[in-house]
């Protein structure tokens, strides 16, 4: 189950669980749409994987299967990419 990150890792940009902008890798890093289009080129800084929009999980679930509240940041900031 995905641990629905509250955060983007490199600017550290509020996420919730709904929203649109949230992306994710193979590992489940995850990053706002605006750090992987504009930082990171399309590719993951920690695993090089590519990025896919994070599903949202549906309001009647989340209340059982809450989203994590452990916020994950880069301290050293996020490298640039082959930003388009």
């Amino acid at each position: 189950m995905l641990d629905l990150s509250p955060n983007c890792e490199c600017c550290d940009r509020d996420l919730a669980p709904d929203s649109p902008d949230a992306m994710i890798c193979t590992f489940e890093c995850t990053f706002c749409a605006d750090c992987v289009t504009n930082k990171l080129g399309g590719d993951c800084p920690n695993c090089g994987g590519e990025f896919a929009r994070r599903p949202v999980r549906p309001a009647g679930l989340l209340a059982k299967y809450p989203a994590s509240t452990k916020r994950i940041l880069k301290a050293e900031g996020c490298p640039p990419g082959q930003a388009a």
